[in-house]
């Protein structure tokens, strides 16, 4: 049973950067994509950005696209989020999402993905 810690949330002013954290236990993501999804206050909770561990593919969010990077460190079974140029409206609470097979046009799909971590609270001030 793979379990999922995100890590390095926290509070920034519009214009800079942060980087989250999504450590694997319990197993490894060989085979899996790992995704992060983001949930603000009285919204749905909406894809980010996903990686295929086997591959590297990554896909992004029209909203964050060239803002953001996802990658991959295969020695210590953790992905990242880098976060540059934050906008007031990236506030969220954010959350790593991982899978065995899922397909890649299903890979924006909050319900396709098994294992979820925590969520670690983005606040973006003006």
């Amino acid at each position: 049973q793979v379990q999922l810690v995100e890590s390095g949330g926290g509070l920034v002013q519009a214009g800079g950067s942060l980087r989250l954290s999504c450590a694997a236990s319990g197993g490894t993501f060989t085979n899996y994509a790992v995704a992060w999804f983001r949930q603000a206050p009285g919204k749905e909770r909406e894809f980010v950005a996903a990686i295929r561990w086997s591959g590297g593919s990554l896909y992004y969010a029209d909203s964050v696209k060239g803002r953001f990077t996802i990658s991959r460190d295969n020695a210590k079974n953790t992905v990242y989020l880098r976060m540059n140029s934050l906008k007031p409206e990236d506030t969220a609470v954010y959350y790593c999402a991982a899978s065995q097979g899922v397909g890649t046009y299903w890979l924006t799909t909050r319900s396709m993905y098994t294992f979820w971590g925590q969520g670690t609270q983005v606040t973006v001030s003006s």
